[in-house]
């Protein structure tokens, strides 16, 4: 082998192993802990909220029903910024990330190194990104966890997601028009 080509090789070979090394360890690191148990919190109150958590794969979901006594996130998360502007779903899932990652990033076969990189370091902005779901989508399994939460948990959780929202002028969420992943979910700036 030439001294050039191994050069290059040299060149190019350290850069893709670290990002195949760091990629790795993220996985495995995401794999450990996340099978770590953690304590239910005591409470004298019944868990009657539905809630779930849900992975497309790539992205996860917090889910929520659209309508309840606490909330009606439709008024946020309007139907109408939809493509479908379909007010049949009964619950929306919300998630927060990387901009470059949710905009470019539908689907692993999509992921750029250069996007890997600015979200794995917090090097761009972030988004909300708003699902709605049906209740037949929302079957227990490998991607989709169904819990309940009592009405304090609820409230507390409304309060963290209503706080993770950019909001406009007149106090709604911030939506980036344009931007989906199909018929049933919209963007908002973070």
């Amino acid at each position: 082998m030439s001294p050039v080509l191994r050069k290059t090789l040299k060149i190019i070979g350290y850069p893709a192993a670290t990002l195949v090394g760091v990629v790795a360890l993220y996985y495995g690191v995401a794999q450990v802990l996340s099978r770590i148990p953690v304590a239910a919190e005591p409470t004298q109150e019944a868990a009657t909220v539905p809630f779930f958590i849900y992975s497309n794969g790539v992205h996860t979901d917090l889910v929520m029903p659209v309508k309840s006594r606490f909330i009606d996130w439709s008024e946020q998360l309007p139907y109408s910024n939809t493509q479908a502007h379909d007010s049949t779903y009964e619950y929306v899932g919300v998630g927060w990330g990387d901009k470059g990652f949710y905009l470019d990033t539908p689907t692993w076969a999509q992921l750029k190194p250069s996007t890997a990189v600015r979200a794995g370091f917090w090097l761009s902005s972030t988004l909300m990104h708003a699902t709605f779901y049906r209740a037949s989508d929302l079957t227990s399994g490998p991607r989709c966890v169904p819990l309940s939460l009592t009405p304090d948990q609820y409230r507390r959780l409304i309060a963290y997601v209503e706080k993770s929202f950019q909001r406009d002028a007149t106090g709604q969420f911030n939506w980036l028009p344009g931007h989906s992943y199909a018929d049933h979910d919209a963007f908002y700036e973070a």
